[in-house]
């Protein structure tokens, strides 16, 4: 109860108000007035008419013709955000509970992209790279990762260029790529190869190779990778990654409604 109490103190008010409009209208069926909104939370109307404002500028809520106020199509890209992250995970995890992974020695990883880093929303971890864990809410720079050049590889050269105008973000071992061209090259090299590679920009001593994972209109809403020590890394073994990594995309993309024909 105690923990309650220090919790519900630390929360921003003018973001619990907020919060508790948009719950409000949201749960109601019929739609509401800042009159009715206001009597309801027990707010001045003043206070609720300046939180309905300022949801409405951004498209938060929408204000009809009679006054009332509707959720807004902002809320809509997070719905479906949060959907396609959950998504993904579970059908990550799904494959992982069928047996159907067999890299022995390997970490597989998941990862979203946002902005111009991927952030990791699933990990199985190998002790064979025990200098380097990833775990879920990881972020790392797209530049570096083998995620992020799988995400790249479906992007054009201009995007990348526009994503990179204030410059590269700072290295993170000796053979991070140094500039935006050393870039777009890896990025060309995923594209013809079908698939990315990492060759220890992350972490020394560590090899990843990524694929991405495709929604229902084709489009790149995650990435998997396998990472392991480069030094047991072999030609065979290199082949055995890649069929079983785009493998692992294939069925997760083909389970989020992907048409990998097209």
């Amino acid at each position: 109860m105690a923990e309650d109490t220090k919790a519900k103190k630390s929360l921003v008010p003018a973001i619990n108000r907020s919060t508790l409009v948009l719950d409000l209208v949201a749960g109601e069926q019929g739609a509401l007035t800042v009159s009715e909104i206001s009597r309801r939370m027990n707010l001045a109307r003043s206070s609720v008419h300046a939180i309905c404002a300022t949801l409405t500028s951004l498209d938060l809520l929408v204000r009809n013709s009679d006054q009332t106020f509707a959720i807004g199509p902002h809320v809509m890209r997070w719905s479906r955000a949060f959907s396609h992250r959950s998504d993904v995970a579970a059908e990550f995890a799904r494959i992982w509970d069928e047996g159907a992974i067999e890299l022995q020695g390997a970490t597989i990883t998941l990862s979203v992209l946002d902005g111009n880093e991927v952030v990791y929303i699933g990990a199985r971890n190998s002790d064979h790279t025990p200098w380097f864990s990833f775990r879920v809410g990881m972020r790392l720079p797209m530049a570096f990762t083998a995620t992020g050049h799988a995400f790249m590889s479906c992007m054009t050269d201009s995007e990348i260029r526009r994503r990179f105008q204030d410059g590269m973000p700072p290295s993170m071992t000796s053979r991070s790529p140094q500039t935006l061209d050393d870039l777009l090259r890896l990025v060309q090299e995923t594209r013809r190869r079908g698939y990315s590679v990492d060759n220890q920009a992350v972490s020394d001593g560590m090899i990843c190779f990524g694929c991405p994972v495709l929604n229902s209109a084709n489009a790149p809403v995650a990435g998997v990778a396998v990472s392991l020590p480069v030094e047991e890394v072999t030609t065979e073994k290199e082949t055995k990654i890649v069929t079983t990594l785009k493998g692992i995309a294939s069925t997760i993309s083909q389970r989020l409604g992907a048409d990998l024909n097209t």
